[in-house]
C-alpha cells in the first residue's frame, strides 16, 4: 500500500450490525495495525436493518474478540446509499445482505466494489458467514475463525493490488 494515497476504505455489512460486521471491522483494524498499515486502511461496519441502531456490539462478539486481543468499538448503524460512494469496498457477510447491498447500489450509482467476505477465505465453505445471534457461544468462535481467515486474505489482497 502506498502512504501517499488516501486510505483504502472497507465497510463490512451484516443484518443488524451487532455481531458479524463489528467483529470483522475489529479484526481487520487489528490486523492492519499489526502489519503497520493502520493509517492506510479505513474500516467501518453497518447493518442492512435498523433494529439495533445506536447499540454496542453483542457481548458475545465483544468476548470472542477480547479473547484474541481485539477491542470492538462503535455503535450499530444502518447502511446508507452514501456508503456506496464513501467506501472502496462494501463487504457482506451473507448472500441476503449482499442482495440488499446490490439493490441499494443499483439505486445509488456508487462506485464501491461489493462482495462477500468469504470470497477472500482460503476455506470458503458455503461462502457465507453464518449469523451466530441465536446460537451458543461456539458459534461466535466459529464466526471469529472465518472472519479472521477472510480478513487476513482481504488485507493481503489490498496490500498487493492497492485495492
Amino acid at each position: 500500500m502506498n502512504d501517499a494515497r488516501p486510505p483504502i476504505s472497507v465497510l463490512f455489512v451484516c443484518l443488524g450490525n451487532i455481531c458479524r460486521s463489528p467483529l470483522a471491522e475489529g479484526v481487520l483494524r487489528h490486523l492492519a495495525r499489526e502489519r503497520g498499515l493502520e493509517g492506510q486502511v479505513r474500516v467501518d461496519s453497518a447493518g442492512t436493518g435498523a433494529w439495533h441502531v445506536g447499540e454496542r456490539p453483542d457481548s458475545r462478539s465483544v468476548d470472542v474478540a477480547r479473547r484474541h486481543g481485539i477491542t470492538l468499538t462503535g455503535q450499530a448503524r444502518k447502511l446508507e446509499p452514501e456508503d456506496l460512494h464513501d467506501f472502496d469496498h462494501v463487504i457482506a457477510m451473507d448472500r441476503d445482505n449482499l442482495r440488499a447491498i446490490r439493490a441499494l447500489a443499483d439505486s445509488s450509482s456508487g462506485g464501491a466494489e461489493v462482495s462477500l467476505l468469504r470470497d477472500f477465505d482460503p476455506d470458503p465453505g458455503d461462502g457465507e458467514v453464518p449469523d451466530p445471534y441465536y446460537g451458543g457461544p461456539s458459534g461466535f468462535d466459529d464466526v471469529f475463525e472465518m472472519v479472521r481467515r477472510s480478513a487476513e486474505a482481504l488485507l493481503d489482497r489490498l496490500a498487493t493490488d492497492d485495492g
